[in-house]
């Protein structure tokens, strides 16, 4: 059966009917209503298809006649009529883990990029430290130290090709190939897929309102080598792992000899008070091994993230980074390095932080007013995504399915999880809805794929 909504299967079968003669000028279609019986689906399924046959120019409404094929046809070729249309360029609507692409401030990137450019020499030329650039290397530990509270030198910091490189070179490093690792359920889909990918033994641990449940990992494996934490924005559920578990996990990978990597992706965009301090600067330990990337700060085709490794695991992980050579681009590392160090980033930070707040409150309007029966936002105090949670008896992947062939970019949250489990909800991203009006027609969507999904019994069946 076509994933395709309904109605458009219904508007599929008709064009081909007609594209392939079987249907001709002035051939009488089905009533909605017999059409409706035939199928057993909804009269609004069929009229959504039938109008926009006639809107298109296929079909002519003739009242008490009837609907006939029109006389004059369209020689269009058939294709799929997404209800919002994929922009030709740039996000698709809703995307998640995108920063806000239209507000990257492009022309100082480019006169940065440019004054580099100009001070290439035949030095710069060459494949550059495995470990990153020393001026980006710095230029991390500077602001690490000043804004989360991560005291570090430069030696401990190890860039790599993005978030992905940052656990490529961490699962060699510390050799987990067979090895057990705590991992939040539900976790960042893309790192378990390549944890996995690397062979490692992902132990899937619940995560509530105070975020990863310390205990019940310990029950499940207290002798795990590793841990895979979201702190500040626990993802996807967005909340903060609380003062308590922080104190217990700290405390457990101490005791057992055993590391925790914190993924610090986006604790820098929090609306509701000051940003959370990093797990790195209570880690008295010194178990925590910190990761940050500048893909959801400036824009993901950078492709630049970065490690913090306690002074004990600098050898190792220089050791695999010399064997990896995952280097990044040395232009763009000294570009940004740059940006760091002349205060570019943080004022960016602070200018996303005022935006972001705001398109996140248009989305959460615009949710409100037209899905507020199938749809609940949950509170979240910071972070770059929402999570709308089903009020409806409808599995998350069905509505999701149909809102992405209407031009959606959205995730079940039942696809991140490891274990199933009864959460069903729509992941989504903000910062790219612009204005009210677009984030009202991308709730309408959302509520319109909904509604269809729940009159349409053959679908539920199937996904249930």
């Amino acid at each position: 059966m076509s994933s395709l909504p309904k109605y458009q299967e219904i508007y599929r079968r008709f064009r081909l009917a007609i594209d392939q003669g079987q249907l001709g000028p002035g051939d009488r279609v089905p009533s909605v209503r017999s059409m409706a019986l035939e199928l057993k689906v909804a009269r609004g399924t069929v009229e959504a298809a039938y109008q926009l046959l006639v809107s298109e120019g296929f079909f002519e409404a003739r009242g008490q006649a009837g609907t006939v094929i029109a006389g004059a046809l369209s020689a269009t070729p058939l294709k799929p009529q997404p209800a919002v249309a994929p922009p030709a360029s740039g996000p698709r609507p809703l995307q998640m883990g995108l920063p806000a692409l239209d507000a990257f401030p492009r022309k100082l990137w480019a006169r940065l990029v440019t004054r580099q450019v100009r001070r290439t020499d035949a030095d710069s030329l060459a494949m550059g430290d495995v470990r990153g650039a020393h001026a980006l290397r710095a230029a991390i530990a500077s602001y690490l130290a000043l804004y989360r509270g991560v005291e570090c030198s430069p030696q401990q910091v190890f860039v790599c090709a993005g978030y992905a490189g940052c656990l490529t070179l961490l699962c060699d490093a510390l050799q987990m190939v067979g090895q057990r690792c705590w991992f939040e359920d539900p976790g960042y889909l893309h790192a378990r897929q390549l944890l996995l990918h690397q062979a490692v033994q992902l132990v899937p641990v619940p995560v509530d309102a105070e975020g990863l449940d310390v205990e019940r990992g310990m029950q499940r494996d207290r002798q795990a080598r590793l841990a895979i934490v979201t702190p500040a924005h626990q993802s996807p559920l967005g909340v903060a792992l609380s003062p308590a578990r922080r104190r217990a996990l700290l405390a457990w990978a101490r005791e057992q000899g055993s590391w925790v990597v914190e993924d610090d992706y986006d604790s820098e965009f929090r609306y509701q008070g000051q940003p959370l301090a990093a797990l790195k600067s209570q880690d008295v330990g010194d178990r925590v091994i910190y990761a940050g990337s500048f893909s959801k700060m400036l824009f993901p085709g950078l492709r630049l993230g970065y490690l913090v490794v306690p002074a004990s695991l600098v050898e190792a992980f220089g050791r695999s980074a010399e064997a990896l050579q995952q280097r990044s681009a040395q232009l763009l590392q000294l570009t940004a390095a740059d940006f760091l160090e002349q205060g570019h980033f943080t004022r960016h930070l602070k200018k996303m932080r005022l935006l972001y707040a705001q398109r996140r409150r248009l989305l959460v309007t615009a949710l409100g007013l037209h899905c507020a029966e199938f749809l609940r936002v949950d509170e979240q105090a910071g972070g770059i995504n929402l999570l709308a949670r089903l009020l409806v008896s409808l599995p998350d992947c069905v509505v999701v399915e149909a809102a992405n062939n209407a031009g959606l970019a959205v995730q079940p949250l039942s696809g991140w999880m490891l274990e199933p489990g009864s959460e069903q909800g729509v992941l989504m991203g903000f910062t790219n809805v612009l204005t009210a009006e677009q984030a009202a027609e991308l709730a309408l969507v959302l509520r319109r794929v909904i509604v269809e999904s729940l009159s349409t019994p053959w679908v539920t069946a199937k996904s249930i």
